[in-house]
C-alpha cells in the first residue's frame, strides 16, 4: 500500500487506511486509529471530523483541480473543450503513487452502502459547482449542465479503469480516451 508524505494528516490517513484494510472499516475506531499514528485522538479530530472524514477530506481541493482551469480559461472556449480542461487538471490530483491508495480507498467505500452514498455525494456536489462556474462564464442553459454532467460521467469511468487491477495508464490517457469515446459517439467519423 502506497504511503503519502510524512505529516499528521497524511500519517492518520495512511495509517486509518491500512487498518481498515486489515480489521475492517467498522472495527477500527478513531482510538485506534490515533494510537496506530501515535497521536491522540484530540489531534485527530483536528484534522478530521469523524471517522469517514479520513477517507473524504480534501474536498475543496478535489473541486478546486476541476474548477480553476474552466475559471482561467480564455472567454471564448467553447464548452466541451472547458470540460477537456478540467479533466486534465484533474490529473495531477491523480498521481501514479496514488493508485494502490485509492484502489484500497474505494474498496472500503464500495463495501459500505453509508461511504458510497457519501462518495456519490462528492460527485453531485462536483457536478453542482462545475455548473455554477459554467453559468458564471456565460454558458447557457442546458448546455452548462450538460457539460458538467459530462465531466462528472467521464471522471468517474476514468478514476473507475484508472484503479482497476492490471491498470498502469496515467489518469490523464484514460480520461483522454474517453472522452475520445464521447466525441465518437456524438459525432461519428464518416
Amino acid at each position: 500500500m502506497a504511503r503519502w508524505q510524512p505529516g499528521t494528516r497524511e500519517r492518520l490517513q495512511a495509517t486509518a487506511l491500512q487498518l481498515f484494510a486489515s480489521h475492517g472499516y467498522d472495527q477500527t475506531t478513531v482510538a485506534e486509529i490515533a494510537a496506530a499514528a501515535d497521536v491522540t485522538e484530540r489531534t485527530f479530530f483536528r484534522h478530521f471530523a469523524d471517522k469517514p472524514e479520513v477517507l473524504f477530506a480534501g474536498q475543496d481541493d478535489f473541486l478546486g483541480i476541476f474548477t480553476g482551469p474552466i475559471e482561467s480559461a480564455p472567454a471564448d472556449t467553447a464548452p466541451f473543450d472547458l470540460v477537456r480542461l478540467a479533466l486534465d487538471a484533474s490529473g495531477a490530483f491523480f498521481p501514479d503513487e496514488r493508485r494502490p491508495w485509492s484502489r484500497t480507498r474505494q474498496g472500503i467505500i464500495d463495501a459500505h452502502p453509508a461511504l458510497g452514498e457519501r462518495e456519490l455525494g462528492k460527485l453531485a456536489t462536483l457536478k453542482v459547482r462545475l455548473g455554477e462556474v459554467l453559468r458564471d462564464r456565460g454558458v447557457p442553459e442546458p448546455a452548462a449542465t450538460m457539460a458538467a454532467e459530462t465531466a462528472v460521467t467521464v471522471f468517474h469511468l476514468s478514476f473507475a479503469q484508472w484503479i482497476a487491477e492490471g491498470e498502469d495508464r496515467s489518469f490523464s490517457a484514460i480520461a483522454h480516451e474517453r472522452l475520445d469515446a464521447l466525441t465518437n459517439l456524438v459525432h461519428p467519423a464518416r
